[in-house]
């Protein structure tokens, strides 16, 4: 159904959507830039510095959802066109939320981790393979793998910038090959390789080999999230969740951020995915129309002859 200037009610109610949310998102940030920065206590020891955490810290937070978003998505693409390979996801999807919530309470966990945390994940990793499996079609799953990506390491490399801002006073170096922050590295490279092979391979397979990469990519998350607990390394142990402690207040504002980056992630994700959806639409119609014009062309043709 079309409105009074020619445009989809579906396209202009979707586009009303996206700038209350885009607006809303805004006045989110803002609250969390002055939160960070004025309503936050000083941290004792670093000082003023500390408060790169707010953004440190969430930025990471928000590229590993992406990134776990983009593995999710990337192995839909893979298996949907075989019917078995599906359907082994599927169980596998469904085994790895119920393995998780037994082995959180059977199994010992290091220091620091909650059996609750482990189970949550379980049943969070199997949700986010069921809700992205309804909601998106196997192009629609190539399209979010690709925008994840893309908006993941953007965040990924503010990461990898904040860290030897706040790095330097504290520790008195920019940079230091440890497990946490090399790992972090590998993690940025292949992605970026990610999207340069989508960007710069012309080959039909091309999205296959690119949901394969991200796969593989997807298995260095879990060595940079639990390099702190197993390996000896500069960066310090976790406040939250890891035996450590932080101020309430502290809390709360790292809390703000991490809901504000997240939003700014999802709305960024909403419009770099309909600008894809878009553009390949077009693509294909163009294709399409460079198949039917020799044909017309020919009748065309004949018709000027004044052949039968």
């Amino acid at each position: 159904m079309k409105g009074r200037c020619g445009i989809p009610t579906e396209s202009r109610s979707m586009s009303r959507t996206f700038f209350i949310l885009a607006l809303l998102t805004a006045l989110l940030l803002i609250y969390a830039g002055y939160a960070a920065l004025v309503l936050a206590p000083t941290e004792l020891t670093m000082g003023p510095v500390q408060r790169i955490f707010y953004y440190h810290a969430p930025s990471a937070w928000t590229a590993f959802l992406l990134f776990f978003i983009n593995f999710i998505a990337s192995v839909q693409y893979l298996v949907r066109p075989n019917e078995s390979a599906d359907r082994f996801a599927k169980w596998a999807a469904v085994a790895i939320g119920v393995i998780a919530c037994i082995a959180a309470f059977v199994v010992p966990l290091p220091s620091g981790i909650e059996p609750s945390s482990v189970a949550t994940t379980g049943i969070v990793i199997t949700a986010a393979y069921f809700l992205i499996r309804k909601y998106f079609s196997e192009q629609g799953t190539d399209i979010l793998a690709l925008v994840t990506a893309e908006v993941g390491v953007v965040f990924c490399t503010i990461v990898l910038i904040t860290g030897p801002l706040w790095a330097r006073p504290v520790w008195g170096i920019w940079w230091t090959w440890d497990v946490r922050l090399t790992s972090t590295l590998v993690l940025w490279l292949i992605y970026v390789s990610y999207l340069m092979l989508r960007r710069f391979s012309t080959s039909g397979e091309t999205p296959k080999l690119a949901a394969a990469l991200a796969v593989f990519g997807a298995l260095d998350m879990p060595l940079v999230y639990f390099s702190i607990w197993f390996f000896r390394t500069q960066h310090p142990q976790p406040v939250i969740g890891g035996g450590g402690s932080i101020d309430p207040r502290m809390l709360r504002v790292f809390a703000i951020n991490c809901l504000a980056f997240t939003c700014y992630a999802g709305i960024i994700c909403w419009f770099r995915y309909r600008i894809e959806r878009m553009q390949r639409d077009v693509e294909e119609t163009r294709a399409l129309e460079a198949l039917l014009e020799p044909r017309g062309a020919a009748s065309r043709d004949i018709g000027s002859r004044g052949l039968p």
